[in-house]
């Protein structure tokens, strides 16, 4: 039997049953469900429970979404949407991968406004357990629900929807921020500091430093603002909400970005001075074992970044220093050559030695530590990126030709990010050096940036 717009499921149990040759008796022992039920179920008189399609389904042999089209049109069309039906199986659906069944749900109830926040509360949930396909579908809903209202709720299904942008794309990802950008303010303070948190990987990913510097500054106050007030007797047991880390990490995060802001921008000296402010954590009121990892990592990492700032100042008595230091620390020994690379070619210094030490570390790795934004995921592809194209002029400066297959990965990998300022760069290393490409290398090239184009 092939259903129509009409069908309901009851007549397709009620067919299942005759085919088989069962009473309404069998088929209850078969389901576990009791024999009035599906007495009333049969006759129309009693809706199906999302419980009940699960056995209903389960005990006819066929795969757990198999009514769910039709489900949605019972829940609507043939009875009243109650949200005790359709909660389960909007969360079911996600779980299955059945958007499409989201979608026709979603846009039903949303012709009643009343049933926004509870859509909202199911793509929390949803967002929490990785489900990001189906809760974004429900924050843009949402969204369109409040466009006219400046609410909170609105403002987090933005947030939500720029995390869940969040890529490989370095395009999408500032078209991302640009749109979140505009509702930040209207979060609650601890969202806010997550966002500027976020919003300053994507800003740094793309080397938009004084953007960043200026999410950060702006993190920074309102951090420590929150932190004193928290101190103070009538907070210190508030029911505010809370940050995803406490409030002492993001004062230090703040000047943690700013050194490295200060550093990107040549500003040595600058650089040093933040290290020494997040280095002091003598204001710290906590003391508990997270404030005690915080506080260590945050040390370990103001050591290693005083003499990062001395190499990358053109000190380069302070180089085989660093390189003893980050030789104990695998986790940081990537970024570190990043580093010693652009120093070694802004000051000319012959660094193979280091590159041969450390050669089994320059392939890309996503070991990516827990804390800090040179350490984010976007921000280290990025990284990545320019590290072969840095590469590539360290080696080709000696007219090495192991330069152009540093060029032609670090196309591949800008390509794949959609840098476009590296991607010129390589074009223009080509360019210059092409007489040393070979016949295989040069259709290499074309190739790449034929597909780029």
């Amino acid at each position: 039997m092939v259903p129509t717009t009409r069908t309901m499921i009851r007549d397709l149990l009620a067919l299942h049953l005759s085919q088989k040759g069962m009473s309404i008796h069998q088929f209850s022992i078969q389901s576990g469900i009791n024999s009035g039920t599906l007495s009333r179920i049969l006759s129309g008189h009693q809706p199906i429970a999302m419980n009940h399609l699960e056995r209903i389904t389960q005990a006819m042999d066929l795969p757990e979404d198999h009514f769910y089209s039709l489900y949605v049109d019972e829940c609507f069309y043939f009875s009243s949407p109650t949200w005790r039906r359709l909660r389960p199986f909007l969360v079911r659906s996600a779980e299955l991968g059945r958007l499409d069944c989201v979608e026709r749900v979603v846009q039903n109830l949303l012709e009643n406004l009343v049933y926004a926040p509870m859509l909202f509360e199911v793509a929390e949930g949803l967002f929490r357990e990785g489900l990001w396909q189906a809760a974004e579908l429900l924050y843009k809903n949402v969204s369109v629900s409040e466009k006219y209202q400046n609410s909170e709720r609105l403002a987090l299904c933005q947030y939500r929807l720029f995390l869940i942008a969040i890529g490989d794309d370095q395009a999408r990802n500032l078209q991302a921020a640009h749109l979140f950008e505009g509702y930040l303010d209207w979060l609650d303070e601890a969202d806010q500091l997550d966002g500027l948190n976020h919003l300053g990987h994507v800003y740094g990913s793309m080397n938009r430093w004084h953007k960043v510097d200026e999410l950060a500054n702006k993190m920074l106050q309102l951090a420590t603002i929150r932190y004193n007030l928290q101190w103070q007797s009538n907070r210190r047991e508030s029911n505010e909400k809370k940050t995803e880390k406490p409030l002492y990490f993001y004062i230090l995060y703040a000047q943690l970005i700013r050194s490295t802001v200060c550093e990107e921008l040549g500003d040595f000296n600058s650089a040093l001075e933040w290290v020494s402010l997040y280095m002091d954590v003598s204001w710290i009121q906590e003391d508990d074992e997270e404030a005690k990892r915080i506080v260590a990592q945050f040390q370990e990492w103001g050591t290693a970044n005083r003499l990062l700032h001395r190499v990358m100042g053109g000190q380069y008595e302070a180089l085989s220093e660093y390189v003893e230091y980050i030789s104990h620390r695998p986790d940081e020994i990537f970024i570190a050559l990043y580093n010693i690379i652009l120093s070694a070619n802004r000051y000319d210094w012959n660094v193979d030695y280091i590159l041969e030490r450390f050669a089994s570390y320059i392939p890309y790795r996503t070991n990516l530590a827990e804390y800090g934004i040179l350490h984010n995921k976007q921000v280290i592809a990025n990284q990545y990126s320019r590290f072969l194209s840095e590469l590539a002029t360290y080696y080709l400066h000696d007219n090495r030709k192991e330069g152009i297959r540093f060029i032609l990965q670090s196309l591949e990998s800008s390509a794949r990010i959609n840098n476009e300022s590296n991607v010129i760069k390589c074009v223009d290393l080509f360019g210059q050096h092409r007489n040393q490409a070979n016949e295989e290398q040069n259709e290499q090239y074309k190739v790449q940036i034929g597909a780029y184009l």
